[in-house]
C-alpha cells in the first residue's frame, strides 16, 4: 500500500489550467492504477481520470475529455492531472487513488490508497 499526497489544487476563473500532482510514497513504475477521483458539494464521488503507471494513454470521463490530461512520471513516482478550460462545474475536491489490481477503474470501493483531496475552485 502506498501513501498518496495531493498538491497543486487552488482558485481559478473560467477558462484558466491547473495541474494537479500526486506524489507517491512508494515505486508505482511497475504498475499501479492511478486515478483521480472528485467530489463536489452535496454531490456523490465520481472518478474523472485513470491510468496504468505501466503503459499509455489515459482514460477519462465524458465531462472532462478534451481538457483534461493524466499523465505519470516514473522517475518522481508522480501522477499529474493538467486541467485546462475548466467550468465552474469542475469545483470540487479532488482525490488521488491507487491499486495494484486491475478493475472498474471508477469503482472506488476498489482503491486501497487514497490522498486526502485538493480543492480545486473555478469561478464564472
Amino acid at each position: 500500500q502506498v501513501q498518496l499526497v495531493e498538491s497543486g489544487g487552488g482558485s481559478v476563473q473560467s477558462g484558466g489550467s491547473l495541474r494537479l500532482s500526486c506524489e507517491a510514497s512508494g515505486d508505482i513504475s511497475s504498475g499501479y492504477f492511478m486515478t483521480w477521483f472528485r467530489q463536489a458539494p452535496g454531490k456523490e464521488r465520481e472518478g474523472v481520470a485513470t491510468i496504468y503507471t505501466g503503459d499509455t494513454p489515459g482514460h477519462y470521463a465524458d465531462s472532462v475529455k478534451g481538457r483534461f490530461t493524466i499523465s505519470h512520471d516514473g522517475a518522481k513516482n508522480t501522477v499529474f492531472l493538467q486541467m485546462n478550460s475548466l467550468k465552474p462545474e469542475d469545483t470540487a475536491i479532488y482525490y488521488c487513488a491507487a491499486r495494484a489490481r486491475a478493475g472498474i477503474w471508477r469503482d472506488e470501493s476498489t482503491y486501497n490508497s487514497w490522498g486526502q483531496g485538493t480543492q480545486v475552485t473555478v469561478s464564472s
